[in-house]
């Protein structure tokens, strides 16, 4: 399978239709819960509505590319390690994670310049560093591999970042980043020839409302692993309360996909789907580079109710995998794929 067809199966060529305004949890560093245990909250923290922020002026769509499904997004680029950690959950259901949310990030290098666009003195045109998508796991949780930003005139330090639930575009914020750690990390030799941003976060445009940017605020720790830090922040979605928005595009109406069970599963796993009419099906599984890993299945099937089960391999390692049906009938060949943890 090509890995453009990959891509556009988990959904990153996607309908930029926006659903109802998303909701953010006050966070703190996330342990892992159950699929359909509560996500972890500070005691006495409320789910609450999370601004709605602009893209800004350096979005940019990489939906056609597929190398830009990826945990590390710095294309060797250097700068403080930063790990982003997002827990999506969904406020209509005890605040409960959502897997196979899509999410997009997109931040300036550690000199305040964005990739793929002319700025000021400099041309970054055909370049996508420091941009990346993932899919969450039955945690909800996405990480990706950055460096800490770096600042331009105007704006707060800060990280961009979308939420696609089903290929629905449903969310748009931006993350912000403690000023005291801010300060610490543009004194350093990577970061000190430019000194410190000139704009804090209550001068700046988006987050100088502080009773909303409280809710988009990283909470930042030291990483010993790597000598820079973690940020972690949990982002609720006003969905329902079966955490999977009905509209499905990828799907055609042709099937219906439910999670694996169990999940997160030890050694054998099962695939549980509905045809709407008689088919051939592919089952697949990928790890989140886009390599196939297992050919699970590969025949014709009658319209209806199937369960396919899977024996993971001991030569695979325990992590996040991706596994995908595809369905060609007389209406059309469609395809979805999502995100499993083998232990």
């Amino acid at each position: 399978m090509k890995r453009s067809e990959f891509l556009k199966a988990v959904g990153v060529a996607s309908a930029s239709v926006v659903l109802p305004l998303p909701v953010a949890c006050a966070d703190t560093p996330q342990t892992n819960t159950a699929p359909t245990g509560k996500a972890a909250l500070p005691s006495g923290a409320d789910c609450v509505l999370i601004p709605q922020e602009t893209r800004g002026p350096y979005p940019l769509d990489l939906s056609k590319d597929s190398t830009k499904f990826r945990q590390d997004i710095t294309e060797g680029l250097p700068g403080m390690p930063l790990t982003i950690r997002l827990t999506i959950v969904n406020i209509n259901d005890d605040c409960r994670p959502i897997a196979n949310a899509r999410v997009d990030i997109w931040q300036t290098n550690k000199d305040g310049v964005y990739s793929g666009f002319q700025q000021p003195g400099v041309n970054t045109v055909g370049q996508t560093f420091m941009r990346g998508i993932q899919l969450t796991d039955s945690n909800g949780q996405v990480e990706f591999h950055t460096v800490y930003p770096g600042w331009y005139n105007g704006r707060a330090t800060h990280i961009h970042f979308e939420v696609f639930l089903n290929s629905v575009l449903s969310a748009t914020s931006q993350m912000a980043f403690p000023e005291a750690i801010t300060e610490a990390v543009y004194k350093t030799p990577l970061y000190v020839e430019k000194g410190q941003n000139s704009t804090t976060n209550a001068a700046d445009g988006i987050f100088s409302d502080m009773s909303n940017t409280q809710y988009e605020m990283l909470t930042i720790t030291e990483n010993a692993a790597t000598g820079g830090y973690i940020g972690t922040l949990t982002v609720g979605m006003n969905a329902p309360k079966s955490g999977v928005i009905n509209l499905e595009p990828e799907t055609g109406g042709q099937f219906k996909l439910q999670q694996n069970s169990p999940n997160p599963f030890h050694g054998a796993t099962a695939f549980h789907f509905n045809l709407a009419q008689a088919s051939q099906v592919n089952l697949e599984v990928f790890d989140l580079s886009g390599k196939k890993v297992a050919s699970v299945y590969g025949g014709g099937l009658e319209a209806g109710d199937h369960a396919i089960s899977w024996q993971k391999s001991e030569q695979l390692p325990a992590g996040n995998y991706l596994f995908q049906l595809t369905v060609s009938n007389g209406s059309g060949e469609f395809k979805q794929s999502k995100v499993m943890t083998g232990l």
